[in-house]
């Protein structure tokens, strides 16, 4: 996988400058009242409908013939070369290509990712972006690590261009790639005890605000984000990490109550995509005229509870998170439970994959839309990964239970007594998973559908068949992960 072009004859850039990126950049963007830049893009989210991959779809010449007049072009125009990684203490080489004219594009990734510093011609990923091509697709060869991203102008094409390769990798050596962030914990119990969780949510559920969130602890006790999107969970037990300069958060909806994400998201080094900002450079992540899937891509550095590290050496605690009426705010999982839910992935659709079902129920199996492969394999391989450890497994539901809404600060005060294990749990009939008896400061009757909603039976059996059907869609699923929640 060789570069674009000469550098002599085409003018294109190689690993150029943060601050050259933000010159090329500037031209296309508005700069807010904070000193950061905002740009509009004509694509608001992934096409997910236009992506394919050369293992679940049949590729043939005409994809191969595709990707080597990509190659072509690139080399004929003015393009930006950037190399990033992704882990930390083994990464991943991953070479971008975009035309100069989507200098943005660069500028937000350059936010998200560290550059890889060593010399290198053959990377382990490599994307070829042409956002004004004709046609849109995203196709995706991974067994080659390479993937071309065309007709689309959507930032979020070019970062999961390199994260489903990952996960893929991840999967071939043993493992598991996981949409999910990941966050240490550190508290007080006869000396210092760090407890090392994984959040698996889809987009726009509270995966972000979660994993940021400093729980309100003092020192000497600390909570810290590790990763914010995508990890991959290795056989040894070890977590590796993606993105370790940045994330890229959803902005719809923002306040200041959300100090960490708000702070960071209104810093001048953040990176606006499709966010309403007037001609004043005021920002109002409120107004969602032009998409529900509004974005910032935050460094790192801005969010006091972000750790330098992107890995994790352990896992403890798994969370799930849901968006469902009928749910608890939290209940404890078997392992064959966890995988079930894993693989039901339920919540609810965000403007990320399409905005006009913005609100709408969804199931998203692994709460990963970036699957290559079986998606059934994918529940069998997390429940053997955590099967016969010390890993506990909880539900959350961040939405409202009987139409109480749960908020955010509901939710920490939970995390909190989960994380510092002084929750006792006893198996509920109705649901078949086990609830805590108590939890301080927490009204669990109000949190609890059974005893809130007149017809909790009916819906729950139209619920419980609902999961049913699409449990059975995975023919490689194991019966006992099939069964655990029904």
């Amino acid at each position: 996988m060789g570069r674009f072009g000469d550098t002599d004859d085409t003018g294109s850039l190689y690993n150029p400058s943060r601050e050259t990126l933000r010159e090329l950049a500037d031209e296309d963007g508005v700069e807010t009242v904070y000193g950061s830049l905002a740009f509009e893009s004509a694509f608001r989210s992934r096409s997910s409908d236009r992506t394919w991959n050369a293992v679940d779809h049949d590729f043939g010449l005409a994809e191969y013939l595709t990707l080597q007049e990509v190659r072509e072009q690139g080399a004929d125009r003015d393009m930006i070369t950037l190399d990033f990684q992704i882990g930390d203490e083994q990464p991943y080489q991953c070479r971008y290509h975009v035309p100069q004219d989507y200098a943005r594009i660069a500028l937000a990734l350059d936010t998200l990712f560290e550059r890889y510093e060593e010399d290198s011609d053959e990377p382990d990923f490599e994307t070829y972006h042409l956002p004004d091509q004709d046609g849109t697709g995203i196709l995706v060869w991974p067994e080659q690590g390479t993937t071309a991203v065309l007709g689309s102008d959507y930032t979020g094409e070019g970062k999961k261009s390199f994260l489903r390769n990952f996960m893929y990798d991840v999967k071939q050596a043993g493992g598991l790639g996981l949409h999910a962030g990941t966050k240490r914990v550190t508290i007080e119990d006869d000396g210092l005890e760090d407890v090392h969780q994984l959040y698996f949510g889809l987009s726009g559920t509270g995966k972000s605000t979660l994993t940021s969130h400093g729980f309100g602890l003092e020192p000497p006790e600390s909570a810290e984000m590790l990763q914010d999107d995508v990890v991959g969970l290795l056989p040894d037990g070890t977590v590796i990490g993606t993105e370790g300069n940045g994330l890229y958060s959803k902005t719809n909806g923002l306040t200041d109550s959300q100090e960490e994400l708000y702070r960071a998201v209104t810093s001048a080094g953040a990176v606006l995509e499709n966010v309403d900002v007037d001609r004043y450079g005021h920002v109002d992540f409120h107004n969602t005229d032009l998409t529900a899937n509004g974005r910032a891509v935050v460094p790192r550095d801005m969010l006091e509870s972000a750790s330098e590290h992107i890995d994790m050496p352990e896992l403890d605690q798994i969370y799930f998170i849901a968006r469902n009426s009928l749910l608890p705010p939290i209940a404890k999982l078997t392992d064959a439970q966890a995988a079930s839910t894993f693989m039901l992935g339920e919540s609810v659709e965000t403007g990320a994959a399409d905005p006009e079902k913005d609100g709408d129920a969804v199931r998203v199996p692994g709460f990963n839309p970036f699957i290559i492969g079986p998606p059934g394999e994918e529940g069998n391989r997390l429940h053997d990964l955590i099967a016969d450890t010390d890993v506990d497994s909880y539900l959350i539901n961040t939405g409202d239970a009987a139409g109480n809404d749960i908020g955010v600060d509901d939710t920490v005060t939970i995390l909190d007594q989960t994380t510092r294990g002084t929750l006792d749990w006893e198996l509920d009939d109705v649901y078949g998973m086990a609830l805590p008896t108590h939890v301080d400061g927490i009204d669990l009757d109000a949190y609890y559908p059974p005893g809130q909603l007149d017809d909790f039976a009916q819906q729950w059996e139209s619920f419980t068949d609902d999961r049913q059907d699409y449990l059975d869609r995975f023919d490689t699923l194991n019966d006992d992960i099939r069964d655990a929640l029904l």
